[in-house]
């Protein structure tokens, strides 16, 4: 990391980034006078993996299911469905019920009723992207000093009349019409409205959150020699996540392009193919939600940056792309790429501004 790292580190005090993702959850405790190699790390199941967990135990026990909290995205709702095709009873806040969907009529039509008390002989599950209880009992036990500042990432698809693939998309291009500089992209002030689940994971981290899509992007950028590698030509950047991948475009450090899929709906020469046409910037958005994709979003095309053919690729599901480019690990740790990004992108976004 930088001199501007050091430096946020050192005014910020220890600062704590979290990666939440829909496998995992990625934790780095950025601690001000050590060594990167020496800042604590963990590799932990998500959140909605977890409570996926605890609804099948509970279907296994023959109970209906209350959910209460906040939007942990989507990562429960085939587990809700199980439980519900058991012949037993979920209910939620309509708060919880986000998680599952964000339209209230696609969840009453899943079956799932909206109470925002418990009802009689329901087991209650509480719902939360971030616990200020269990990171601080962890971090306690660890020996590890409590951090100063949470910086988180989740993916958000927003509440969008047009769906959530569409919204998804629109805030990418609304993000890059804005301001392609990726550092811009990590919210420590207002949040868009549609975001919902960044806005709860915000009032529980107190906070700046981002897309974890953006958190990876700018995990590669904090890279000297690839952010180097933008500034002669352009690049492509690819995260191969467990739910989906993400590639983008980057030339002199700025966002050129977005593209999005579900990792486990494409073949590796489907995604080649691909991407062979997005470094063109001749994929339609459409075209690739037809094939049951998020969709691409471009920015001003940029003749001088070439064919973006120097390839960095990360992500815990990254050998699907075995062989297609350079795998990327920041500091020595792939899965921290997130984290690592969150802290480079706030360095950097605050020593603009003052």
């Amino acid at each position: 990391m930088n001199e501007l790292v050091r430096h946020f580190l050192k005014r910020n005090g220890p600062v704590l980034c979290l990666d939440i993702g829909s496998g995992t959850q990625d934790a780095l405790l950025a601690r001000p006078g050590l060594e990167i190699h020496n800042w604590p790390r963990f590799v932990l199941p998500s959140p909605a993996r977890l409570a996926a967990q605890r609804v099948r135990e509970l279907t296994l026990l023959k109970c209906n299911v209350w959910l209460y909290g906040g939007n942990i995205g989507g990562g429960i709702t085939q587990a809700v469905r199980e439980h519900l095709a058991a012949g037993l009873s979920v209910a939620s806040t309509t708060a919880a019920s986000r998680g599952l969907h964000d339209a209230v009529e696609v969840v009453e039509g899943m079956g799932v009723q909206l109470r925002e008390q418990c009802p009689e002989g329901y087991v209650p599950l509480f719902l939360t992207d971030y616990s200020p209880e269990f990171w601080s009992s962890l971090l306690r036990h660890a020996c590890l000093p409590q951090p100063h500042l949470v910086a988180a990432a989740a993916q958000d698809h927003g509440v969008h009349p047009d769906g959530n693939r569409h919204g998804r998309m629109q805030s990418w291009t609304a993000l890059l019409t804005a301001d392609d500089d990726p550092s811009h992209w990590i919210y420590d002030g207002e949040i868009p409205a549609p975001l919902t689940r960044l806005q709860a994971l915000r009032d529980k981290t107190g906070g700046p959150v981002s897309d974890t899509g953006a958190s990876a992007l700018l995990g590669a950028l904090s890279v000297q020699e690839v952010r180097d590698r933008s500034f002669r030509d352009g690049i492509t950047l690819i995260n191969v996540g467990n739910s989906h991948t993400v590639a983008a475009l980057v030339y002199q450090g700025r966002v050129r392009g977005i593209y999005e899929h579900h990792t486990g709906m494409r073949t590796q020469e489907e995604t080649l193919r691909d991407l062979e046409q997005f470094r063109k910037s001749w994929l339609p958005c459409e075209e690739v939600q037809a094939s049951g994709g998020h969709g691409t979003a471009f920015g001003p095309y940029c003749e001088e940056a070439g064919g973006y053919d120097a390839t960095y690729i990360m992500g815990p599901r990254r050998d699907l792309l075995r062989g297609q480019g350079r795998f990327l690990d920041p500091y020595g740790d792939m899965m921290m790429a997130g984290c690592f990004g969150l802290l480079w992108g706030l360095a950097q976004h605050n020593s603009k501004q003052g």
